[in-house]
């Protein structure tokens, strides 16, 4: 990327929705070929807040929503309801059509709307207010009808860049719209799916944040089942495009579902585009000014690209999980440290993780730092560390400070790390990127793992360092999201015991792990081993000679 960094101008755009006769069915507008921003493109009705938006006249014409609240659903500290503002305005200037109400909360009559039209042209080239509108035919925006849906932002590099939030609206009765003819040359009502197929075809051209937003809407058989939708979605999470290059220089764009989107996010906060999105083993990558990460060469299945090592300070060194015993590896980080490593930390004694402990301390002098290994499990079995870490534990660093947070359950002796200035939480195998992590009894247990999971969402991490694979944002959502998954799969651990009576374990697992590939299960059997556990010791489940019966189902939820 190159040239001055342009900073995204704050818009809104409603999808309006209706029902057609094969269901659900979009308004959407052609922009022209000589509009500055997506020529040609096939867009939702929208654009950017205009001062008007913010004046305290139009916020006295949205009824039912205040300005505390609309900044709340949009997680603002204020301002929030000149984006409801601007949505209902720009349904008007560029489709004709008027997401109004009357005193009374009555819709507007569908010819008293054509009557309005002509008032479309002065609006869209600033002679006349959206208030003033509102104002002079006493009508109001409701505030509940537009439902907060999406939130995109244009990637660095654009000429034009947008912070849009994205709304969506049932379109009122008797209101067909239409094209202003001005920026927007053709309008069509069409089913998301219909659009998608067209875009497919190369018929139409309709860029990520729409093709995203109606693929989301293609699921659903009405309209009202598209709204229940988006009311219940509750926080909505920024996409964000950024740019980053790979390996060979070439620039590659990421959005929020692909796995190294927040990591670009965390190393480059300026969007500069520069930062490579590839996990090279062997080769350092510069996560920020107090952290770098070098992979160990050794992937495999359950390592993904390889074991992270993280050198954390400046004038001093922490590492945090030396590795596997590579020695290219283990020469690696100590030409990284260049002679600042004071301290190896390890999280957990597999045999991925803590082996290279004893001769990067031969070559460096550092202090081991981390719990004793367990009996049971694929452990280290030379690794005894210099001094044995407590839960709530701080290792000061010239200018950071790491904090130890005792996390059993994939393993008895693990511990995450907190770097308390920037809230970059280092955890090991208890949280890693892309996939679920394997609990193995008798050292791993299923009933501490959760527990661990539930105290590390307290934490209140900025982002997630995990032992393989790339930097994980959304942190206590993430957690969230693998507590649910792990409870999810227990209640298919008893739903599967009561449909077959008293199955054995074996029999349980093609049942209870039915989504994932036959050559996982020798894997899953582990956890399922974990899960059964569990259940017998809180007496929702009853072993005997080896075959489990179900005493009462599990909570929901």
């Amino acid at each position: 990327m190159s040239g001055a960094r342009i900073e995204p101008r704050p818009a809104a755009t409603v999808i309006l929705v209706r029902d057609g006769a094969h269901g659900p069915e979009v308004l959407l507008l052609q922009r022209s070929q000589g509009s500055a921003f997506l020529p040609g493109a096939y867009v939702f009705p929208g654009g950017a807040l205009d001062a008007a938006d913010r004046d305290p006249r139009a916020a006295r014409r949205v009824a039912g929503l205040t300005d505390a609240e609309a900044s709340a659903k949009l997680g603002l500290s204020s301002g929030g309801l000149a984006f409801w503002i601007a949505a209902a305005r720009e349904c008007f200037e560029e489709a004709g059509i008027l997401l109004a109400v009357d005193g009374a909360g009555r819709p507007v009559a569908p010819e008293r709307v054509a009557r309005l039209a002509q008032l479309r042209e002065p609006m869209n080239a600033g002679r006349l207010a959206f208030a003033e509108l509102l104002e002079a035919e006493d009508l109001y925006v409701p505030g509940a009808a537009l439902v907060y849906f999406a939130h995109w932002i244009t990637a660095a590099g654009r000429p034009r860049r947008f912070d849009t939030r994205f709304f969506l609206a049932l379109a009122p009765a008797g209101q067909q719209g239409a094209h202003d003819a001005s920026e927007t040359v053709h309008s069509v009502w069409i089913a998301p799916r219909e659009a998608l197929a067209r875009y497919e075809r190369e018929e139409i051209e309709i860029i990520f944040p729409t093709r995203a937003s109606l693929a989301d809407l293609a699921r659903f058989g009405s309209a009202a089942a598209a709204l229940a939708h988006a009311r219940a979605l509750g926080d909505i999470e920024v996409d964000a495009a950024v740019w980053a290059l790979d390996h060979e220089g070439s620039a590659r764009l990421f959005r929020r579902t692909d796995p190294p989107y927040h990591e670009i996010h965390w190393s480059d906060p300026e969007e500069t585009g520069k930062t490579c999105f590839v996990i090279q083993p062997g080769v350092p990558k510069r996560l920020d000014a107090r952290v770098t990460r070098l992979t160990a060469p050794n992937p495999g299945v359950m390592t993904g690209p390889g074991t992270n090592t993280y050198l954390v300070g400046t004038d001093e060194i922490a590492v945090i999980d030396p590795g596997p015993a590579i020695e290219d590896h283990v020469r690696r980080i100590a030409e990284l440290g260049a002679g600042r490593i004071r301290w190896i930390l390890v999280t957990h004694t597999h045999v991925d993780h803590s082996p290279a402990a004893r001769q990067l301390k031969a070559l460096t002098g550092a202090q081991v730092l981390g719990r004793p290994r367990p009996r049971h499990g694929h452990q280290d079995p030379d690794f005894v560390p210099d001094r044995v870490l407590e839960h709530g534990e701080r290792i000061a660093l010239a200018g950071a400070t790491l904090r130890a947070i005792h996390t059993p359950g994939h393993a008895s002796n693990h511990l995450c790390y907190m770097l308390e200035e920037t809230r970059m939480l280092f955890t090991g195998d208890h949280v890693m990127q892309g996939s679920t992590v394997v609990i193995d009894p008798p050292d791993g247990d299923m009933r501490a793992y959760l527990e661990s999971l539930e105290a590390l969402a307290r934490e209140g991490a900025a982002i997630l360092a995990p032992g393989h694979g790339y930097l994980i944002g959304n942190p206590t959502k993430e957690i969230r999201r693998l507590v649910a998954h792990r409870l999810a799969r227990e209640r298919k651990v008893c739903d599967a015991i009561a449909r077959l009576g008293a199955p054995s374990a074996e029999e349980l697992l093609p049942a209870v792990y039915d989504d994932v590939h036959p050559r996982i299960h020798p894997v899953a059997a582990r956890s399922l081993a974990a899960h059964l556990d569990k259940l017998v010791a809180e007496g929702a489940v009853r072993a005997s000679n080896g075959r489990y019966s179900l005493v009462r189902p599990p909570p929901a939820g």
